[in-house]
Parts: C-alpha cells; structure tokens; sequence
C-alpha cells in the first residue's frame, strides 16, 4: 500500500505537471474527500510566481467544475437523502437553501460544507448554470484571497 501510494504521489509531483497536477487537486478537493488543493497552488507559485493568474484559472476550472460533479450526484442521489428528511436540522437546511437558492453556491468555498452545499443544491434541482456561476465566483474569491494569504505570510 505504501509503495502505491509513494508511486501515486510521484506521478502527481510537482513541478514536473504544474498546472495540469492543480488541476487534478483542485477537481478532487471539490469532491467530498479530504483534499486540499490550496498547498498544492501555494507549492506551485513558490516554484513558478510568474504564473499567478494561469494558475488561480486552473485552480478555479479545477474546483468548479468538481463542484458541478457534486451537484449532478445531489441531483442523483434524492432518494438516498430522503432517509434523513426527518431531522430538524435537515430540514432548516434546505428552507434556507430553498430561500436562497443559486445564491447559496456563493459559499461552496467554505470548508466541510461547501462540497455537500453543491451536492444538495442538486439534490434541491437548482438551476445548475446559475448554481455554476455563484460557485466560479466563490471559488476564484477563495484562491485569490487564500493564495495572497499564503504568498504574503510565508514570502520564502
């Protein structure tokens, strides 16, 4: 198992893919696994401070279109959520998404919550276009705030 997964890591290692590496981090760690993506776009800039914007775009491509992934299994997935309808929590939740609606996906950049929120959007049938455009725009805000965080606090 270590061996596969030092194999794994090393076809992913920076700088030899750059941007197609955040990318596929990006993607993923817009699914519901415990990736991040933020240390791989700081790693990258460290290495290559000319690409900034190149690589925001790639980061943002990367972790928005992960977060249509998860609207299409919210979309899919209604009758598996169903069985939690029950609880008070859930059902707060999705007044509040209700209310809001494509508005919500604003905050799919939020840690924990954000992926399920674009899972749920689905789940809710949003409009996937709009739900798509407040999701691109808060995630481009996340990567450019989080990236100048970093570069700003650890200058290297």
């Amino acid at each position: 198992m270590e061996a596969w997964l030092a194999s794994v890591l090393a076809l992913f290692a920076l700088p030899r893919f750059g941007l197609t590496t955040l990318f596929v981090a990006a993607f993923i760690s817009a699914t519901l696994l415990p990736v991040g993506s933020e240390p791989v776009l700081y790693g990258l800039l460290r290495l290559n401070p000319d690409i900034f914007w190149q690589a925001i775009l790639v980061a943002t491509a990367g972790n928005t279109l992960g977060g249509m992934l998860d609207w299409w299994i919210g979309y899919g997935a209604h009758e598996a959520v169903d069985k939690y309808s029950h609880s008070k929590h859930h059902t707060r939740a999705l007044e509040w998404l209700e209310r809001l609606g494509p508005k919500a996906c604003l905050l799919s950049w939020l840690p924990l919550v954000g992926d399920p929120l674009c899972a749920v959007a689905g789940w809710l049938k949003l409009p996937f276009w709009p739900c798509t455009a407040y999701m691109l725009i808060g995630k481009f805000l996340r990567y450019v705030t989080m990236t100048t965080i970093l570069l700003s606090a650890f200058p290297g």
